[in-house]
């Protein structure tokens, strides 16, 4: 079950109209919710974290804007998209568009704005048990933990609001130092990792867990190269013994198997819960959909828009070895569609005929649902934000880093051997340093194919600052013709800076 289906949308109501009040403002509804009257009972906070979690399927997060800011940025991907929004994206020429930077920012500050109310009233209320308590504070502290990540790898230079709005100087926020933002996130994950189950049963399953809590704080460390502490984390991760790899590679991006041994975290998402309406670029109202747009963004025309499509650069990384039969590894098939491929219920081959290079997005599409296309718009596919696999992997990475070549190799080949990929654990083992950091790279680019990884990594790797990277790069993906310095980061959307002063807009603007 999803936690998403069971949220209630009383709570979500609720929670858009209190948090800020001022002394010579006295116009009083008897009959409203406010601050003082909500936050009274453990449901209360039940629903404040509910809320939170809904922020998390906004069209400025996991609805579709996220997907698109992380995917478009990588070389695996790029968007064909005529829609200026979306195709600059992926070719760095962003500046001040008012979309895309703007409901990324509105949205993950919507997470975190509703994180912060639970945050600041849970401490006040008497609950049934301690346990029950934990549970709710540590979800809070994971989603906003959640938010800030992505708010300080979008845009780096952020404001870090740790409590609800209470007067007016707070509605004019100044930016934090991004190592005072990273070091809230990595205490809000740390936090939540105490308190947090390690797993839960029934209507509950999907929520945030202290494997998904120490994953991203293992995340964050990598991503700032602390790989000491991120050993630890991972390792803490693994040690749980409750998750592995599932033995079909493609079942961890369909709705059949959501929320499986392999998932450490997932957005939740559902057909038959909630309204019908869209919600496109705006508030959810009571009645909307808990669907994703992933699927008819992302899959090919004419059955989606196909705003994305894979490079030929990464279809050529899977052929570079076959698989101990001799064959493509599965993974190719699995993400992207190409010739030979039924969509569907057509053939590829016929449907693009005149372009048999055609390449499209397979992952998170409904191509074997018996729906003719997507264009009712409405997929129900969970997002997996945090697989089993990632954490193999980032843990195999911090393996080398700290010069323990003999398990980083170890830790490669267990996901290659899901794929049925040659073992070449002793030859790892032997790598250098560098060599298993390219090797890496190659294994996590087809692990990852399209699930919105590669642009961090390849931030995080130093490529960006690299010529020659970069140099390598462009023959991957023409997009990155567009790259220059600072252009890593979006843009502070120009409309906040307009409002606030104290809003300086990031390098490279």
């Amino acid at each position: 079950m999803k936690t998403v289906k069971y949220i209630t949308l009383l709570g979500l109501t609720l929670l858009l109209f209190f948090g800020c009040s001022e002394d010579w403002l006295d116009l009083k509804n008897p009959n409203a919710q406010t601050t003082d009257t909500f936050w009274k009972t453990e449901t209360d906070i039940e629903k404040g974290v509910n809320a939170a979690y809904r922020s998390l399927n906004f069209d400025g997060t996991f609805m579709r804007f996220a997907q698109c800011a992380l995917d478009f940025r990588g070389d695996d991907c790029w968007s064909p998209s005529p829609w200026d929004v979306l195709s600059n994206t992926g070719s760095f020429r962003l500046a001040n568009n008012t979309i895309m930077q703007q409901w990324l920012w509105i949205a993950f500050y919507g997470v975190v704005y509703r994180a912060n109310q639970v945050l600041a009233h849970v401490d006040n209320i008497q609950f049934s048990s301690s346990a029950k308590k934990d549970q709710f504070k540590g979800e809070a502290l994971f989603l906003r933990g959640l938010g800030y990540y992505y708010l300080v790898t979008f845009f780096n230079n952020i404001p870090l609001i740790l409590k609800p709005y209470e007067k007016s100087e707070d509605f004019f926020p100044t930016q934090a130092k991004p190592e005072e933002v990273w070091a809230q996130i990595y205490k809000d994950f740390d936090d939540a990792s105490k308190l947090l189950p390690v797993s839960y049963t029934g209507k509950d399953i999907g929520r945030a867990t202290k494997g998904a809590a120490l994953a991203f704080l293992g995340k964050c460390y990598l991503f700032n190269h602390d790989f000491t502490n991120a050993d630890a984390k991972f390792k803490s991760v693994i040690d749980l013994g409750i998750y592995d790899l599932m033995p079909n590679y493609g079942d961890n991006f369909t709705e059949e198997f959501e929320n499986n041994i392999e998932s450490i975290f997932e957005i939740q998402f559902e057909r038959n819960v909630g309204g019908t309406a869209l919600n496109w670029v705006g508030q959810p109202s009571a009645d909307g959909s808990l669907t994703t747009a992933r699927a008819i963004t992302f899959a090919p025309t004419p059955f989606g828009w196909g705003d994305a499509a894979p490079t030929q650069w990464i279809v050529n990384e899977f052929k570079v070895e076959s698989t101990i039969d001799g064959k493509d590894d599965p993974r190719l098939r699995a993400s992207i569609f190409y010739s030979g491929d039924t969509l569907y219920g057509q053939l590829f081959d016929v449907v693009y005929a005149t372009n048999p290079n055609k390449l499209g997005c397979k992952k998170y599409t409904n191509y074997k649902s018996g729906r003719p296309d997507e264009k009712d718009w409405r997929s129900g596919i969970n997002e997996r934000l945090m697989r089993y696999a990632d954490v193999l992997l980032m843990y195999a990475e911090t393996q080398n880093e700290l010069d323990h070549r003999d398990v980083a190799a170890h830790y490669i080949q267990m996901v290659r051997d899901r794929v049925r990929l040659p073992d070449r654990e002793a030859e790892f083992a032997a790598y250098t340093k560098e060599q298993l950091r390219d090797q890496l790279a190659h294994e996590r680019a087809l692990e990852f194919v399209l699930e919105g990884h590669r642009f961090d990594d390849i931030r995080r790797w130093g490529w960006l600052n690299d010529p020659a990277k970069v140099a390598m790069l462009k023959t991957h993906d023409s997009e990155f013709n567009g790259y220059t310095a600072g252009r890593e980061y979006f843009s502070i959307p120009q409309a906040e800076i307009e409002t606030n002063p104290n809003l300086k807009q990031n390098p490279g603007y």
